[in-house]
């Protein structure tokens, strides 16, 4: 059996770099960075990074139903999810990981839109 992307890219700590730079884009952006007012930054890190190691084959995943729990009340829209799979592909790319892994993380992103986008567009 082959690496997977998570033992190919480092793991947790370069998983960890990418979910940081991924909130300061985030952060930045005119489109989600209201939803991180008044967030408890590093913990919201530290859930990301774990839940992004768990998509591409690292450990500590995250069941579906609670990650639909823990967004239910954020209003996120189809926009927003875009916006969010945006910034964290050019985030991906910025350390260095290789399009076809790009791929497999935001298809592995993508098949949460469901449990996350909790509102249709304005």
């Amino acid at each position: 059996m082959g690496q997977t992307i998570y033992e190919r890219y480092g793991g947790f700590k370069t998983i960890s770099r990418v979910v940081m730079t991924f909130y300061e884009m985030a952060l930045d952006s005119e489109q989600i960075g209201g939803h991180f007012e008044d967030i408890d930054m590093p913990r919201l890190i530290d859930h990301q990074t774990k839940f992004v190691s768990s998509l591409v084959g690292g450990p500590a995943s995250f069941s579906d139903d609670r990650i639909e729990a823990v967004h239910r009340h954020l209003n996120i829209s189809h926009e927003d999810f875009d916006e969010m799979a945006a910034l964290f592909s050019e985030a991906l790319s910025m350390h260095g990981m290789e399009d076809a892994h790009i791929k497999v993380a935001l298809d592995a992103i993508e098949s949460k839109r469901s449990i996350i986008v909790t509102r249709d567009a304005a």
